[in-house]
Formats: structure tokens, sequence, C-alpha cells
């Protein structure tokens, strides 16, 4: 939230010029000292270049342009991680087998540092601050959970990560538990990571003809089917179908939580509610692993995909709410 506020008081150039520089020191760190400390050392800066990166990278696409544009301009954006998803972990693996795990990190400290020298040289392409009225009022960072739709719009976020966190760690437990050979949870991975950049390409078309909140709750609701169906699944066509699925939907809910967020901030404090965002998704990241591994180890996979299944089904209803 602190991210956010600096963005909305300074302006956006700044905080990713430092964001991109931390995540680039960050990687930098093995190559130069090694040894374990770096190692803690590294991922620490890389999350703090992260928040402060990537909330202002959302104030900033969702300033430009007027409210018609914003989610073309958030499926362009979404469409460009899914590419920097799919290459990076390749040329990172490349690089590891080709020239070592020094030559990776260095590899990847200097694609963090690229968007940095390109804010700070290019100062016309990216404003040093956004358009924004000033709120005039209360600026506590939690009165803006007193607005009934950006919290449930977090809410929605929340358990949209929940899903992608879950399905990318226990698809391998459960593929391995009915037998299926590495190779084939690849590729029903792989086909989740497809439908995510399929759906990505043309989400702004959807949400122009069903609305953000729509095309989200249908999303969300995709997704519990697609949960709920995995346990009762043991070859791997139906399996890679219901990931596809899953990808078709989750690929979309991210981003769409990301402009509902912008909507539904008050004036002047659009980069706060990124960050109190981020932050909602961040204490997923740490709670869900904690209390589903828990689960895991005790009843196996299987309850872990119908639980999240509900949990999904249950932020369908509360989007319907929204909607109405």
């Amino acid at each position: 939230m602190q991210a956010g506020r600096i963005s909305d008081r300074y302006g956006v150039r700044m905080p990713i010029a430092l964001g991109g520089l931390a995540m680039a020191g960050g990687l930098a760190l093995p190559i130069a000292v090694g040894g374990l400390p770096a190692l803690f050392l590294c991922p620490a800066l890389l999350g703090l270049g992260h928040i402060y990166f990537h909330v202002s990278i959302h104030n900033l696409v969702g300033s430009l342009g007027d409210q018609s544009e914003r989610t073309k301009n958030f499926s362009t954006f979404a469409l460009g991680g899914s590419i920097a998803a799919f290459i990076g972990p390749s040329a990172a693996g490349f690089a590891i087998e080709l020239a070592g795990y020094r030559a990776a990190f260095a590899l990847l400290a200097v694609a963090a540092l690229l968007p940095s020298l390109y804010v700070l040289l290019d100062r016309r392409s990216i404003p040093a601050h956004i358009r924004q009225e000033e709120e005039k009022g209360a600026k506590s960072a939690f009165d803006l959970l007193a607005i009934p739709a950006l919290r449930r719009t977090l809410i929605m976020s929340g358990v949209a990560l929940t899903g992608i966190e879950l399905f990318s760690f226990y698809l391998p437990i459960y593929g391995r538990a009915i037998g299926l050979a590495p190779s084939t949870i690849g590729l029903i991975l792989s086909s989740y990571a497809l439908a995510g950049f399929v759906v990505r390409m043309v989400m702004h078309r959807l949400a122009q003809r069903f609305s953000e909140v729509g095309v989200l709750t249908g999303s969300l609701f995709l997704a519990a089917l697609a949960y709920l169906a995995v346990p009762g699944l043991t070859d791997a066509i139906p399996l890679a179908a219901a990931a596809f699925a899953l990808g078709l939907a989750l690929g979309s809910a991210q981003p769409l939580t990301i402009i509902l967020t912008y909507n539904h901030a008050p004036a002047g404090r659009s980069g706060e509610a990124l960050g109190m965002r981020i932050m909602a998704n961040k204490v997923t990241q740490i709670a869900v692993p904690l209390a589903f591994g828990g689960v895991g180890a005790a009843m196996g996979a299987a309850p872990v995909f119908l639980a999240t299944g509900v949990f999904l089904l249950a932020a369908g209803v509360i989007s319907l709410k929204e909607g109405g």
C-alpha cells in the first residue's frame, strides 16, 4: 500500500526505475558474492522491487486513455506477461545448461535492468505523473475496505490467485499419484499456460460484450467446475482439457481484478488500492500453501481440488452480487 501511495503522490517513473534496479541488484548478488546469505537476500530484493515496479506499472496502464480503453490496455499488458512467463523459464533453463547458474542470474539481471533504463532515458513516453484528481477526506489505507465493490474485488482476486497457486503445485502431485509420466504432466501444465495466452488475446472483446464483471463471474464459475472435475479424471487428455478450461478462466480473472480494482478506487488513490490488492494476494500466497499443505499431506491432492473448487464457486456468487 505504501508503494501505491508513492506512485499516487510522486508519479510512476521513479518507482518503476527503482523497482527494476532492486530486482537487478538482487539477481546480481549471487554472481558477485555467492553463498547462502546472498541467496536469502536475492529473493528479498526481488520481492521488494517487484512490488514497487508492478503497483506503479498497473497504475500507469490504468491511467492511459479513457475508461473505454482500459480493458484493452490491461489485456495487452497481461498478454505481455504471458509471453514473458513462457520465455523466462525456458531462457533461464537453456542458460543454466549452456553456461551455468551464474550466467542465468546475469541474463535475468540484465532483463530486470532494461525497463529501468527505458523509463529513465525515454521521458516522453512514460509520464512523470499520472492524471488523477485528489480525493479529499479520510486517508487511512483500510478505509478503502469500506467500499463494498472494492472489498468484493479484493476477495475475488485472492481466491483467483489461490486457484492459480494450488493448480501449479498440486497438479504434478495428483498426476504422479495416478501414474502419469513427468512429460505428460508437463504437457498438461503447458495446455493451462497456452489457454492463459489465448484468453488474454480476446479478453477485451469479451469484456465489451459482457462487461468486466460479467466475464469475471463466468471465469470464476468455469474455474470452479474445472477444479471440481479434476479428482474424477485419470487420463491425460481429459486432464489437459480441464487444465485448458482452467487456464481460460484464471488467465482472464487476474487482469480483470486489476481493472476492477482501478475502477473502484477513489480518485487519486488508485495506486494505493492496487497496492492493497497485491497485499491481499501475498497474504493468500503465504496462508494458502500452509493451510492446504496439511490437507494434502493427510488426505492427498483430490480434497484440495474439491475445496478450491468450492472456494471459486463462492467467489463466483460474490461476483454475481458485484454485477447486480
